[in-house]
């Protein structure tokens, strides 16, 4: 089981963070009070894998002796036998006071917002002991948030690409293109089943529709580009930090070319390793 315990000062970019390992799996609770810790870990431990990744954040906001409690309830989790990891999100001074003027949020050491600069000196005093026992520490003063995003896929997507996965969309462009596509290839010169009488009214997923259409040296040509293109992009999106990359082909009515190489094209990312999903948005529209 994977449980992360997040803090650090405020406005380094918990919360982000959370979104962000939400995107990896995890199940996340933000302004997680410590007391509750030890009984949410049991929970998590007796779910039989229904809790598998677990993200709390915690921090200052608690205000009631937050690293003293943080300390109690980490001999407590060692107690019950939860294994756990610390993050800590660490900012400069400076780079806080920009963010807070920018949000207009009040501090939690400085709810009447006299100096906010002292309140995050006192915060960063505070947490030195937390700071101390943590895994990993982020210094987000100079991160973007898609550099944060890199760092804890790097650190936490485990061994199945963080659940990155490659989705094949076949479609027509007489109904009009996906709208959320990340990348889309037009496949409309290929070698046309539509005009073949006996090819006509079966699917790309046939297997003579698809030995028509892959028997040209034209079509062989591009599946061999498209494949060549997706092994070298593929894994720079799934780097770069995206939970999926979504992938069109697109053929005049969506019934035969797109959903052929829609097919194989799906097929060649899965013995890449990736998880894929292959769906068909206007194959049975001709009969409709």
């Amino acid at each position: 089981m994977n449980f992360l315990i997040v803090s650090g000062l405020s406005g380094a970019g918990k919360t982000r963070a959370a979104d962000m390992l939400e995107d990896l799996g995890y199940y996340c609770v933000d302004n997680m009070p410590v007391a509750l810790m030890p009984r949410f870990a049991e929970l998590c431990l007796s779910s039989y894998g229904r809790y598998d990744k677990v993200a709390l954040v915690t921090d200052i906001r608690e205000r009631n002796d937050f690293a003293g409690g943080l300390a109690n309830t980490l001999k407590e989790l060692d107690t019950i036998g939860m294994a756990y990891q610390i993050i800590y999100l660490d900012a400069a001074t400076p780079n806080l006071v920009k963010r807070y003027r920018e949000t207009r949020r009040r501090h939690p050491l400085d709810p009447s917002g006299v100096d906010l600069a002292a309140a995050i000196e006192l915060e960063r005093t505070q947490l030195a002991d937390v700071r101390g026992r943590a895994d990993y520490v982020i210094d987000t003063s100079e991160l973007s948030l898609l550099d944060l995003q890199f760092k804890l896929v790097k650190l936490f997507g485990g061994s199945e690409d963080g659940g990155f996965a490659v989705n094949f969309l076949s479609f027509g462009y007489k109904y009009a293109p996906p709208i959320d596509s990340d990348l889309i290839f037009d496949v409309r010169f290929l070698p046309n089943p539509f005009y073949v009488p006996e090819l006509a009214k079966l699917s790309g997923e046939d297997e003579p529709v698809c030995d028509y259409i892959l028997e040209s040296e034209e079509s062989q040509e591009a599946l061999e580009k498209f494949c060549d293109f997706l092994s070298y992009f593929v894994p720079r999106y799934r780097d770069s930090g995206k939970p999926a990359l979504n992938v069109a082909i697109g053929c005049t009515g969506g019934q035969h070319r797109s959903v052929c190489i829609a097919r194989a094209l799906a097929k060649f990312i899965a013995d890449e390793g990736y998880k894929t999903s292959c769906t068909h948005r206007d194959r049975d529209r001709w009969a409709r």
